[in-house]
């Protein structure tokens, strides 16, 4: 049982689970001299015969701070799958009524999480994949992406905005909203928005917002060099009519003479650097 168990949970084991499977707190502390289990925290073991792995790093973390204890945001997103690098801070909700203080290597966060709101995976207390999106969402290393992953993947705006609501006054709520938003109707408008500071805030001039070009009328347009700019929001997000007029648009401006360039809300906010460079390579050519 123990075996299984360590198998199971990356070499990591809690007092009470050692002694459900068994073993006595002398048995445990024996084994901690001898070096064969190292401890990680009060009452949380790992067995020091395998890599110490970021599954057993984040899971050590979140059980050091009890059995109520949430792994949350950035911690949650890459346990799930929705990241690809693991955190080097291990964010954990923890109640708000919870006691001790911050471990190193980890974050707390103390509010109280309603049951919707959370999950078991693979015996990991973490927030539920809506909760998870939107509060990872909020940090600016990452979020974006992993808010566009999850609407590439089919979870749907509502949930995420239920979990938003449920979950008020919490750690990065006003940018998550602001993110909810543009990922919904006003997807468009609001990269539209952005694209117009970060031409503003790079110096570059000579461009229209909401140029009329053949009877289409583009986010931004450079008319003497005949490029043009278009904002679409979060990517692969939005219904085949309107990518398919998109396209129609697109293919329509450029048999008239005209370079389109589209950007996403992803590409607008994690990667400012290399819209600008795009844009400037374009309106030099």
């Amino acid at each position: 049982m123990l075996n299984e168990l360590l198998r199971t949970h990356d070499g990591v084991v809690t007092l009470a689970q050692a002694q459900e499977a068994g073993l006595s707190k002398h048995a445990v502390n024996r084994r901690v001299r001898s070096g064969a289990w190292l401890r990680c925290a009060p009452g949380v073991y790992f067995v020091d015969d395998r890599p110490f792995t970021d599954h057993a790093r984040i899971r050590a973390a979140v059980w050091s701070y009890g059995e109520s204890a949430t792994a949350s945001g950035l911690a949650a997103a890459w346990w799930q799958r929705l990241a690809r690098f693991a955190p080097a801070s291990v964010e954990v909700t923890v109640p708000r009524d919870s006691n001790g203080r911050c471990r190193e290597g980890s974050r707390v966060r103390r509010r109280d999480l309603t049951a919707a709101d959370v999950v078991v995976d693979r015996g990991l207390r973490v927030t539920a994949l809506p909760l998870t999106v939107v509060e990872a969402a909020a940090r600016r290393d990452g979020g974006a992406r992993i808010l566009d992953s999850a609407l590439q993947h089919n979870l749907e705006l509502s949930s995420l905005w239920r979990a938003h609501l449920r979950n008020k006054g919490r750690h990065g709520a006003p940018r998550a909203r602001r993110m909810l938003t543009a990922a919904g109707e006003g997807a468009r408008s609001a990269a539209e928005r952005l694209l117009v500071q970060l031409l503003k805030s790079a110096g570059i001039t000579g461009w229209v917002a909401n140029l009329p070009v053949g009877g289409y009328c583009v986010d931004v347009g450079f008319r003497a060099k005949k490029v043009a700019l278009e904002a679409d929001g979060f990517a692969f997000h939005s219904d085949a009519e309107a990518f398919q007029k998109d396209r129609v648009r697109q293919n329509y401006l450029m048999l008239l003479g005209w370079q389109v360039l589209r950007f996403t809300w992803l590409d607008l906010t994690e990667y400012p650097e290399r819209v600008i460079a795009e844009i400037r390579r374009a309106i030099s050519a």
